[in-house]
């Protein structure tokens, strides 16, 4: 959920509808262009031979689900109202399909493919759940955007920044400025809105139907105290690294990771055992994914990372990395470091020599080690938890490397299709694309 800045009617399938994840309607109520209604086919699996089609192109399959799924969308929103449909149901729309890498989409298939094998009823639904997914990304996104001041996102103007725009000429910068930000707050809501719709219509069998919802309930709460206190942790002394790690873990770590896995096991139908096990493992790797992060907004290739350095330190974000270089600094006494934290942390004219003079503090406090080798840890572990899981050996290979690649190491080569090494190293990651 990080920013990109400049400065650097109704589908068919009734909501809650029950029966078995193998009974999911394949077809969609859509609109001829002359107000007939026709059917339309989901691209969604029939058979055990297109889920392994799928398995090439993840993010390709959840792509053309949400394109159906947001066609829909737009009609009804073009039956309320053509102005709020061209101006911003269609930049959510879009913006949407646009997409990023789909990593959360793909942790969900993975892990249903991990523990259903190729049943494609859990694979049908993995991919709608996992378009749900990707709507409640472009929620965060977008109202980050506004919270973070953001201009860009995805190498293209923000959603508020591009209303802004639109109506900068007539209404002049001001009024156009607060217009952007209301109607991006409302784009938001609008994505929300859209997963939701799209987490109650999909087929699930009653137990399975209950556990995915409380799953996507306790994500959105959990998503939002993290937003929380991340914005409280910036207009407080309140930063030592417990508290920062309990905000990162809400805000991201949950979000990015132990949700979309428990979600994919979910429909699924996983047992408790695995479901534990599994949890505990995103659990581990989400904190290795924001951690590894925390550690690129300073040091990393922004080529790479797709964002400008030191955007953390500039909006003084407390992160666990800046909260360790802190903590060294006083328990040592050194004042000089705890000046360079206190004068540049939230400067929004944050310097490149300023950032250099962070870095510095950074590596002699020992903070980037620190949280270097807590990355490690935290990526063994989740490992560790992973392969204590009994799951279909041709879906646990790709998620095992997978889940490598989120916690920032290189994915390991598996030999054919045989289960994965047992409590294989945890290589850091160097240069990977996340």
């Amino acid at each position: 959920m990080r920013p990109v800045h400049a400065k650097d009617p109704v589908a068919t399938a009734p909501p809650g509808a029950a029966g078995p994840a193998g009974s999911l309607s394949h077809a969609t109520a859509a609109d001829d262009g002359e107000g007939h209604r026709v059917r339309e086919r989901l691209p969604l699996p029939a058979g055990s031979a297109e889920v392994r089609r799928i398995d090439a192109d993840v993010p390709g399959a959840v792509g053309r689900v949400l394109g159906h799924v947001l066609a829909e969308r737009l009609r009804g929103a073009r039956l309320a109202d053509p102005l709020f449909a061209g101006e911003l149901a269609e930049r959510v729309a879009r913006f949407t399909l646009q997409g990023g890498k789909r990593t959360r989409a793909r942790l969900v298939w993975w892990a249903a493919r991990a523990c259903a094998g190729r049943d494609p009823g859990p694979a049908a639904a993995a991919l709608r759940i996992g378009g749900a997914l990707e709507l409640l990304q472009t929620c965060a996104l977008v109202h980050d955007d506004v919270m973070d001041r953001a201009v860009l996102r995805r190498g293209r103007p923000a959603l508020h920044t591009d209303l802004t725009d639109r109506y900068a000429d007539r209404a002049g910068s001001e009024r156009a400025g607060r217009f952007g930000q209301s109607a991006a707050v409302l784009g938001g809501d609008l994505a929300l809105v859209w997963a939701d719709d799209l987490v109650a219509e999909t087929p699930l069998a009653p137990g399975t139907g209950e556990a995915v919802r409380r799953l996507w309930s306790d994500m959105r709460t959990e998503m939002v105290a993290g937003q929380y206190l991340d914005l409280h942790g910036q207009v407080t002394s309140a930063r030592s690294p417990a508290r920062v790690l309990r905000a990162a873990r809400l805000k991201s770590a949950l979000y990015s990771v132990e949700r979309p896995l428990a979600l994919g096991a979910a429909v699924a139908g996983a047992d408790e055992v695995t479901l534990r096990r599994l949890g505990e493992a995103g659990r581990c790797v989400g904190m290795a994914f924001q951690l590894r992060d925390d550690l690129d907004d300073v040091f990393g290739d922004p080529l790479r990372t797709g964002k400008a350095c030191g955007g953390d330190i500039r909006e003084g974000k407390p992160t666990y990395l800046l909260a360790v270089a802190r903590a060294g600094a006083e328990a040592a006494g050194d004042g000089t470091a705890l000046a360079v934290l206190d004068r540049w942390f939230g400067d929004p004219a944050l310097t490149e020599r300023g950032l250099d003079e962070v870095r510095d503090v950074l590596i002699a406090t020992g903070a980037r080690a620190t949280v270097e080798a807590e990355v490690d840890r935290l990526a063994a572990q989740g490992l560790r938890h992973f392969d204590g899981a009994a799951l279909d050996a041709e879906g646990a290979g790709p998620l095992r490397d997978l889940l490598l690649a989120t916690a920032g190491a290189p994915p390991e080569t598996h030999a054919g299709a045989g289960p994965p090494p047992a409590h294989g190293p945890c290589p850091r990651r160097r240069g990977d694309d996340r």
